[in-house]
């Protein structure tokens, strides 16, 4: 009999990473290892998928109404009741919220479970600079958020720097798996005059400082275009600053795109200006099109994929000046460009899906075994 893997997570149907992650990785746990999986998330009965998963996966769609109180009693007589008809053999919590971190005192802990970082512990931080009473709350968040890690058997982030965030013992590494490996005739070829970001619109993925590092690229190369890719939030006032800049000639903003292997494919360069990360997944994806990546040296994770000068670039972060002769440097070297861009392809193998989902497979066999 297959064993039983649940995941506990709010959405599926999105464009974010966290979903595009659990597309390829319940999949392959379905597909390729042979469990059963099974997926609960929240008010999502009448919801389409924006990836593919697999048609094995089994879904559990918990409708959650009202606030606080009656909210979260909504949301746990739903899991309690799909707990005791799937009877799992170990839960998995994708729930970046403090209800996914207490959810071994919420729901009991009737088997093995894991709980699964997928952004930074600096995704509390919504300013550069806060308040102090701001600074006190999130110090304290901090700590019951490590008091609910602790209740789980296993604590799972995605990269060593976002392990050197929690001060907790059951902690392991196990980085996202690539969404796609293109075969060679489908890479980059680093020739059309085409910059790429990918990501929601969000004080995070730091699109204002990439835009504002563009006015002095565009200035040199006004014939190189720059496009960002990801959900539009017009309160980031994104569009407002292009304009402000005069690069609404350079600049495109566009919505999610289901096909971004192929915006890959067209770009010669990929720039990650976050301020900070869980991992960034769309490093690795812009790689294994052979597409160069230049990245703010945030926390965490650009480190980890990018060695600097060898396939890619890693820039202080925050250095808009930096950001902008880094971009010229490769544009005007088409053979960095390119020599760059084949590192990236071969170092990102190291994401394939078969080597990321076995370290998960081991996992759950040890727990389900030795617990």
């Amino acid at each position: 009999m297959a064993h039983k893997i649940l995941y506990i997570t709010n959405g599926i149907s999105g464009p974010g990473g966290l979903e595009r992650v659990l597309s390829i990785k319940a999949s392959y746990l379905v597909d390729n290892f042979g469990y059963e999986v099974h997926i609960i998330s929240l008010n999502e009965q009448n919801s389409s998928h924006f990836y593919k998963f697999s048609d094995k996966i089994i879904y559990h769609n918990i409708e959650t109404r009202g606030k606080y109180i009656t909210y979260l009693s909504s949301y746990l007589i739903g899991i309690r009741r799909i707990l005791k008809k799937i009877n799992p053999d170990v839960i998995s919590v994708c729930d970046d919220g403090l209800k996914g971190l207490f959810a071994p005192l919420l729901i009991g802990k009737p088997c093995p479970m894991i709980y699964e970082r997928h952004v930074s512990r600096n995704i509390e931080i919504k300013k550069d600079k806060a308040s102090y009473i701001n600074n006190f709350f999130t110090f304290l968040k901090f700590k019951a958020m490590n008091f609910g890690g602790k209740l789980f058997n296993n604590f799972v982030v995605l990269t060593n720097g976002n392990k050197n965030e929690w001060e907790l013992s059951n902690l392991l590494v196990i980085p996202n798996p690539l969404s796609f490996y293109p075969e060679k005739k489908h890479l980059s070829s680093s020739e059309n005059k085409k910059v790429l970001a990918v990501g929601k619109h969000s004080f995070q993925k730091g699109f204002d400082r990439l835009i504002k590092s563009w006015k002095h690229v565009s200035k040199k190369h006004p014939d190189w275009k720059l496009e960002i890719y990801g959900t539009i939030n017009e309160n980031m006032g994104l569009k407002s600053l292009v304009n402000s800049l005069n690069l609404d000639n350079s600049i495109n903003l566009f919505p999610p795109e289901k096909n971004i292997g192929e915006k890959y494919r067209e770009a010669s360069l990929y720039i990650m200006s976050s301020r900070y990360e869980g991992f960034g997944m769309v490093l690795t994806e812009a790689m294994a099109y052979g597409v160069p990546c230049i990245s703010f040296d945030c926390p965490f994770g650009p480190s980890d994929i990018i060695s600097h000068n060898k396939n890619g670039l890693l820039v202080e972060n925050g250095n808009i000046e930096k950001l902008s002769t880094s971009i010229i440097q490769l544009i005007d070297n088409s053979e960095l460009r390119k020599s760059m861009g084949k590192n990236a392809r071969k170092d990102v193998e190291r994401y394939l899906p078969e080597k990321v989902v076995s370290q998960w497979d081991k996992l759950f066999q040890d727990l389900i075994f030795n617990t």
